[in-house]
């Protein structure tokens, strides 16, 4: 169901369906499977690397949740020794958002570190979140780790995009080409030296948003962001569910 409103919008309404239709919320960012299971990408990127952490880590910022779980993986593998020596020190993490929702970036800049809440207004969808709930632990463990919190415009995110499938044959959604343009970005800046290791994490694929490749979406017409609008288009969908009532004895009967 396309919904035409901003990450936040999408999800109150999913909440209010959840309560209407007895229905249930699969949105990854409030689920444990997913804040507890992103530390595996932590935990494989030392192990790719031969059992040692990277000096730096540039991920894509959304609610912050992802970010913050990475800094936690790296301080498990430390903590359990399963990294030694010179791959043992506490990698720099550095998060990228886009210019159009930018509010993590905006807090690192000010000097107490507050999240002001933004309405979203980039192609970057998957991590246009205006009010992240992590965004101040975000600047918190970017400010500690030595990182840092930058943004890119919609044209540098289409140009990382660009950047990553001609170099790399990898063909990444806008959150990619956040993290790729961020990336490029620093480099020009000569934050690294030529020695250090730096990871960047692409976590989309390209077929999520590739109607913003030639500006034409094949998709059906979106909705409003209301229970009115869902009903009106998906009336029969919303019928369909029993009530909470209803499955609770047919659940009970096969017992």
């Amino acid at each position: 169901v396309r919904i035409d409103g901003n990450y936040d919008e999408v999800n109150r309404l999913c909440t209010e369906l959840v309560d209407l239709l007895d229905w249930a919320f699969c949105n990854i960012n409030i689920r444990p499977f997913y804040s507890e299971g992103s530390k595996t990408l932590t935990y494989e990127t030392a192990e790719q690397l031969g059992w040692r952490l990277p000096d730096e880590i540039v991920i894509p910022i959304a609610s912050g949740c992802q970010f913050v779980k990475h800094n936690r993986a790296a301080r498990e593998l430390i903590d359990l020794g399963l990294v030694t020596g010179a791959g043992a020190a506490m990698p720099r993490l550095t998060g990228a958002q886009a210019l159009g929702c930018s509010p993590v970036a905006a807090a690192f800049q000010r000097a107490d570190g507050h999240v002001v809440p933004v309405r979203p207004d980039t192609i970057a969808k998957s991590i246009a979140i205006g009010n992240p709930s992590d965004g101040g632990y975000v600047v918190q463990i970017a400010r500690r780790t030595g990182g840092v919190v930058d943004s890119v415009t919609e044209e540098e995110i289409l140009e990382g995009m660009e950047l990553l499938a001609r170099t790399e044959g990898i063909f990444t959604e806008t959150a990619g080409g956040v993290t790729v343009g961020v990336l490029a970005k620093l480099a020009r800046a000569g934050r690294w030296r030529g020695d250090e290791t730096v990871v960047a994490y692409i976590t989309g694929h390209g077929l999520k948003t590739a109607e913003v490749l030639d500006g034409r979406s094949q998709l059906e017409e979106p909705i409003a962001p209301s229970v009115r609008a869902f009903r009106e288009r998906f009336g029969r969908l919303a019928e369909a569910a029993p009530p909470a009532s209803e499955r609770a004895a047919t659940t009970a009967s096969a017992r």
